[in-house]
């Protein structure tokens, strides 16, 4: 029988890489750029690079955690997260109860400076691990569930206004009534755009946009002032995300709320954000914080100063379960669709059961810790490095 005091014994790392599925690549490459956004990168985007972390404690309670990485965002790569882990950070873990939690992030934050994701991957698996421990869903730590269906938003790439109007369409049917448009090529592009979908989704649908970082200060504001009477909930992060300074004098400049996403890696990055004036809307993506434990003070602190929360990401079935439960905890304070896109775009998501998602919502999974079962055998099919051990 396991008990609360049931010490963390072992700590697995699986490197991944999971291809998009074909017709994915194609739209992706056929689109502006290299990667169908603002970015303006070299390479292609073809799949998702994922950090796997299972842990298991000394009377065999297994739980499991995950990070979505892309270099040209997150400046951490599966590989150099795992080395980090391994060689610095596992050792904070090991032998200490999962419930722990603060003790942990504490030692890790003490220790190593920054690297959010990699301490986020072991937080997460520490959440799955405490509550299947005392055979409860995670959302059971954090307050409980408030609803269990969560609204969905779709993602359309920057391409050609038939193709976004033909995406348009296809989220429609499935019900989504929130959608997130790609942009970035120039103001008279963006406007084209914004003006095909608004027409097409009509006054009441959300209509969030993302430049990813495509534009100056002075570009940004242009830009967004151009769409701004199409109804925009959100801007997000359309200068460099370590220019704070130049999203503070465009949020400073336009009625438009500002996202970050980019800029938004730490605690103290949200609160340097907030405390500058330079976003109204901070995007979280579970690891990027610090794990469960820093995205749900994250949260709390965008409510208290009155700022609005949205969670996206491209994550595996794993990421995926972890924001469910982090919308489910939260909701009052998140008023904003949840965007997932992992299971659209990537050939597998890395679990047994799929995730249930109808009329536009995504059902919260059932069961003990996050409700999902790590597929083994995805994993050795996807897995591209040996997999590191780390025993107490």
């Amino acid at each position: 029988m396991s008990t609360s005091q049931d010490p963390i014994r072992k700590v697995e790392l699986f490197t991944v890489f999971v291809p998009f599925k074909e017709y994915i690549r194609d739209m992706l490459q056929g689109g502006s750029g290299k990667v169908a956004m603002g970015l303006k990168v070299d390479d292609h985007w073809l799949g998702g690079d994922f950090l796997v972390c299972r842990m298991t404690t000394e009377n065999g309670v297994v739980g499991i955690g995950d990070s979505y990485s892309w270099l040209v965002e997150s400046a951490a790569s599966p590989a150099m997260m795992a080395e980090v882990i391994r060689d610095h950070l596992a050792r904070f873990v090991l032998g200490r109860s999962a419930f722990d939690m603060e003790l942990i992030n504490d030692k890790m934050d003490n220790n190593v400076a920054r690297n959010e994701m990699a301490k986020g991957v072991l937080d997460l698996a520490l959440y799955d691990v405490a509550a299947r421990t005392i055979n409860r869903p995670v959302h059971d730590l954090c307050g409980g569930k408030q609803i269990d269906r969560i609204p969905m938003s779709m993602v359309l790439p920057l391409t050609n206004v038939d193709t976004i109007r033909h995406l348009v369409g296809l989220g429609l049917e499935a019900g989504i009534k929130s959608f997130r448009c790609k942009l970035g090529d120039g103001a008279h592009k963006d406007v084209e755009i914004i003006k095909a979908v608004r027409e097409l989704i009509g006054p009441e649908a959300g209509l969030r946009v993302d430049y990813n970082q495509a534009y100056n200060a002075n570009e940004a504001l242009a830009a967004i002032e151009a769409i701004a009477p199409y109804g925009i909930d959100y801007a997000e992060q359309p200068v460099k995300g370590d220019d704070f300074v130049g999203m503070a004098w465009v949020q400073s400049r336009t009625n438009v709320p500002l996202m970050a996403h980019e800029s938004g890696f730490g605690l103290r990055d949200i609160v340097t954000l907030a405390e500058m004036g330079a976003v109204r809307t901070f995007g979280i993506n579970p690891e990027r914080p610090g794990g469960m434990t820093g995205a749900l003070k994250a949260i709390d602190y965008a409510a208290a100063k009155g700022l609005d929360v949205v969670l996206h990401n491209q994550p595996s079935g794993i990421g995926s379960a972890v924001i469910l439960h982090m919308h489910a905890a939260r909701a009052r304070n998140i008023c904003h669709a949840t965007e997932l896109q992992g299971h659209i775009m990537m050939e597998d998501d890395l679990i047994k059961d799929e995730i249930v998602y109808e009329d536009g919502f995504a059902h919260l999974p059932e069961g003990p810790g996050w409700g999902v079962e790590l597929d083994e055998d995805a994993i050795d099919k996807y897995q591209i490095q040996d997999t590191i051990v780390i025993e107490a």
